[in-house]
C-alpha cells in the first residue's frame, strides 16, 4: 500500500515590491495566478509515494547482491544500487573505478543509464547500499543526486550493513532546488 505525505515548502511572493515568505505544505508551480499581487503562485500539494515492504526489501537485496559486482581495486569501497521502473523491472548497478579517479561512476549512475538505456525513464524507487561501512547508511554523493534529480521525485532508500538498517529519504530530499529540465 502507498502512503502519502507532503514536501514542507516556502511560499515566496511578491507584495508591492517587498518579497515575503510564508512557510507552507506546499508546492510552488511556476505559472502565477493574477489576483491584485504582483506575483502569487499557485500551490498544490505533492503527494510521495512509497514501496511495500515487500517491494524495500527485494529492492535491498538486490542493491546487496550488485555489491558483489562491484570493481573498486583503490577506494576498496563497494556500492551497489536497485532502481525499481514503473512497470516493476528492477534493474542493477555498481560503482566501477578508474586509475583516472574522475572517470569512476557511482551505482546510482550506473543503474539509471542501464535503465535509460533499456528504455525505462519513470522509476517508483531506488536502494542503495554500501557494504564497507562499519556502521549506517551511505548517501548519494551530488552528481549521484543531480542525476537521479533528472528522472523525478522518487523514493530513495539507503540500506545499512545490519540486517533491517534502511532509511528512507527521497530525490527533493537529498536534492532540494535541484537543476531540473523543466529548468532549460
Amino acid at each position: 500500500k502507498y502512503f502519502s505525505a507532503s514536501i514542507l515548502v516556502t511560499l515566496v511572493w511578491h507584495f508591492r515590491g517587498k518579497t515575503k515568505s510564508k512557510l507552507n505544505m506546499a508546492a510552488i508551480l511556476t505559472q502565477p495566478l493574477r489576483t491584485g499581487v504582483k506575483s502569487l503562485a499557485r500551490i498544490v500539494t505533492i503527494p510521495r509515494r512509497y514501496l511495500t515492504a515487500k517491494e524495500v526489501k527485494s529492492l535491498a537485496d538486490s542493491a546487496v547482491k550488485a555489491c558483489d559486482h562491484s570493481y573498486s581495486p583503490y577506494s576498496k569501497f563497494r556500492v551497489g544500487a536497485a532502481l525499481l521502473t514503473d512497470d516493476g523491472q528492477t534493474i542493477t548497478g555498481t560503482n566501477v573505478e578508474n586509475a583516472s579517479y574522475g572517470l569512476t561512476i557511482c551505482a546510482e549512475r550506473t543503474a539509471l543509464v542501464k535503465a535509460v538505456s533499456e528504455g525505462h525513464k519513470k522509476f517508483k524507487g531506488i536502494a542503495i547500499c554500501c557494504l564497507d561501512l562499519q556502521e549506517g547508511v551511505s548517501s548519494p554523493c551530488g552528481a549521484c543526486r543531480q542525476f537521479m534529480a533528472e528522472f523525478g521525485q522518487f523514493p530513495v532508500y539507503l540500506v545499512g550493513k545490519n540486517e533491517g538498517e534502511v532509511k528512507i529519504t527521497s530525490v527533493d530530499d537529498l536534492l532540494p532546488d535541484a537543476f531540473r529540465p523543466e529548468h532549460l
